[in-house]
């Protein structure tokens, strides 16, 4: 039987009681339904996961509260699916949302961009610190989108490893710039700043240096290798039958955008289901040597910044190294209580998705919403299912300032 299939009918123990209490958000109080796991504090097993009603009810509770349209999320335990399920609804007509609706990816599509690269890193086709100019037909500046680095040679020093932890220097975007033009502003590999321009010059590498087509690498190394049949770089027709459309901070739907291009940073549109094979896949570390699942999820950049967004805030926070904060391949690692912990979000104007797995135990809790109002209810949810963890929430999300974000 198909392993998400079986799980839906799973039931895990669910020997906790409910206790509620109030947790301030910048945006909103919001009342949590947490489980309680004895002390919060100092945890060092890995506790039986919450039952499959109270997963339900405490997603229902908090979306209400919150007022999210939409949410889906996918529970991963020793890297095998335990739990799927799709609360509220899809689109404005108020059609349900349901495990298989296609939703966006946004920027998870970068993780499963990366797990394909570390592919090709084990096939020896490339390698992580080989000079991009080493590795390019031609220089990087005579590519139509690069003519703006012609006289800057830094472009020199830029690897995947550079481009792939978010140390490239870029903005996240060039549009962000006030110019609208592509610049350093540090020296590559120096320091992280969240940049999908650095995916775009990685995936330029791929299909220029190996001569591969990204989208068809990812369906058949990824999509069709996991068993994810929902799941594209570029838009599909057959979607259209049961597609979440996005609500906006004040409610506003926004129609679900067709995309006609393959881009590493952010393309890939998916549901649930499909999400939840991805997530247990690489927790598992299927498809790849153990060595590049290890280097994949090592910290190697250190993080110091107060927040992830802006990106190129000079703010810091020396509290990031408590938790050793760093930047993996694709992905943000941390330490917590437990062991080694990683994640990734994928966000735009209504749009909050999010991942956090832990090593130990191999679990993940996978989020997919089509309301970015869910971002707000992530803390509270990942806690009632996790437990209390050293997730850096205020450095993901930045509350504070509206529009700042853009991963």
């Amino acid at each position: 039987m198909d392993p998400v299939r079986r799980a839906r009918t799973a039931v895990a123990p669910d020997d906790r009681r409910l206790a509620t209490r109030w947790v301030r958000h910048p945006l909103l109080w919001v009342p949590l339904a947490l489980l309680t796991f004895g002390s919060c504090t100092r945890r060092t097993a890995v506790e039986a996961l919450p039952g499959t009603t109270t997963i339900d009810s405490t997603a229902r509770a908090l979306m209400q509260r919150a007022h999210v349209e939409g949410l889906a999320l996918a529970v991963i335990d020793a890297g095998a699916v335990v739990h799927v399920a799709a609360y509220g609804i899809r689109n404005a007509a108020r059609d349900p949302l349901t495990t298989e609706t296609i939703m966006y990816g946004a920027s998870l599509t970068k993780t499963a961009f990366t797990y394909m690269v570390m592919q090709l890193v084990d096939e020896g086709r490339l390698s992580l610190d080989a000079p991009i100019a080493d590795l390019l037909p031609r220089p990087l500046p005579e590519y139509d989108d690069y003519h703006d680095l012609a006289s800057d040679p830094r472009w020199k020093q830029l690897t995947l490893r550079i481009l792939l932890t978010h140390t490239s220097g870029f903005a996240n975007f060039r549009w962000l710039e006030d110019d609208g033009k592509l610049r350093f502003h540090h020296e590559p590999g120096s320091r992280y700043g969240y940049s999908g321009e650095g995916f775009y010059i990685a995936q330029l590498v791929l299909e220029e240096a190996l001569g591969l087509d990204v989208g068809r690498e990812m369906q058949v190394r990824i999509f069709d290798r996991f068993g994810m049949p929902r799941t594209s770089m570029q838009w599909r027709p057959d979607f259209r039958a049961n597609l979440a459309d996005g609500f906006r901070i004040d409610g506003t739907p926004e129609p679900h955008d067709e995309r006609s291009s393959v881009s590493a940073a952010g393309s890939m549109d998916t549901d649930i289901a499909d999400q939840a094979r991805l997530w247990a896949a690489i927790v598992r570390g299927e498809g790849l040597s153990p060595a590049s699942r290890r280097e994949m999820m090592r910290g190697q950049a250190p993080i110091t910044s107060r927040q992830q967004f802006p990106t190129l805030a000079p703010d810091t926070n020396p509290a990031n190294r408590a938790i050793g904060l760093a930047a993996g391949l694709g992905v943000v690692t941390f330490q917590d209580t437990r062991g080694a912990m990683w994640f990734k979000g994928g966000h735009n104007e209504w749009t909050g998705n999010m991942v956090i797995c832990l090593e130990r135990g191999q679990r993940c809790l996978v989020l997919l919403s089509n309301d970015v109002r869910a971002e707000r209810i992530y803390p509270d949810l990942a806690q009632a299912i996790l437990g209390q963890t050293r997730m850096p929430w205020a450095w993901e999300y930045d509350w504070h300032r509206p529009g700042a974000r853009g991963a």
